[in-house]
């Protein structure tokens, strides 16, 4: 969604800019989201074809929420990540 949050983008270029995600979890995510009638997406008559993804109004008004959390993932990232640790040494035993 922050891809998309100023501009239409590409699948190759929202791709680009989420690290680790894989073609089919993108794909399913763009999807998933365009049934939520968060995401449109548009087919441009092309040779080849071109696919742009855009937020809808609907789309749009989530840019505030979701800019709230990433300040606080970021701000709290240490403590979420002493938490993991915490846990994982719980689970394995050590």
């Amino acid at each position: 969604m922050g891809t998309l949050a100023d501009r239409p983008a590409r699948f190759s270029d929202i791709r680009r800019s989420v690290a680790g995600i894989s073609q089919k979890m993108l794909t399913q995510t763009l999807r998933g989201l365009e049934r939520d009638g968060l995401v449109t997406r548009t087919v441009f008559a092309e040779v080849p074809p071109r696919v742009e993804y855009a937020l809808t109004p609907a789309g749009q008004t989530l840019r505030e929420p979701l800019k709230a959390l990433e300040r606080w993932s970021i701000e709290h990232f240490g403590q979420v990540s002493e938490a993991w640790g915490n846990y994982d040494s719980r689970a394995s035993g050590t």
